[in-house]
């Protein structure tokens, strides 16, 4: 679920507390969370409706019920209201400033991966995986799971090794 970066702050302090979306099926669950690089939201709630009111509208961030429809207007499937709150900030971020590596074991893909990412800072996730003969979506869900080892971070375009990726490789190559 995207989060327009406006809304963040007035998320993180709690004046927004709604999000509504259109589905055809929900990408969030209630009792889940939502981790992103601006911070991790609880998800409380997630029900399908076929209103909102003007106090609804003004939780998720908008001056009346039409801004807020005009929002989801031409998207397919149900509407959705999403019931979310900021919980704190993302654990990758200190985990990738980290270079305490010890104890983690990659298996030969991760590393080659790693490698990789290394030797390509920045190129385009589907260039990447191009160069290894991989579809772009399997691959992007390898990086993610680097990602969450706190071993690489996310650009603009593409990525690079976070210092504990650094680190990694640096116990490899000794």
């Amino acid at each position: 679920m995207l989060i327009r970066v406006a809304d963040w702050q007035r998320i993180r302090s709690g004046e927004v507390t709604l999000q509504f979306r259109r589905w055809k099926r929900p990408t969030v669950r209630a009792g889940g969370t939502l981790r992103t690089s601006l911070g991790v939201l609880a998800i409380d709630a997630v029900d399908v409706v076929s209103r909102v009111s003007r106090a609804e509208a003004v939780a998720a961030g908008f001056p009346t019920v039409a801004a807020l429809m005009s929002s989801v207007e031409g998207r397919e499937g149900s509407l959705y209201r999403i019931r979310l709150r900021f919980v704190g900030d993302d654990p990758r971020i200190a985990l990738r400033s980290s270079s305490d590596v010890d104890g983690l074991e990659l298996s030969e893909a991760a590393v080659a991966l790693l490698r990789l990412i290394a030797a390509n800072p920045g190129v385009r996730a589907a260039d990447l995986a191009a160069s290894v003969g991989r579809e772009k979506l399997p691959f992007k869900a390898d990086v993610r799971k680097l990602k969450a080892k706190g071993l690489t971070e996310s650009l603009e375009v593409g990525y690079r090794l976070s210092p504990r990726g650094e680190a990694y490789l640096r116990t490899l190559d000794t």
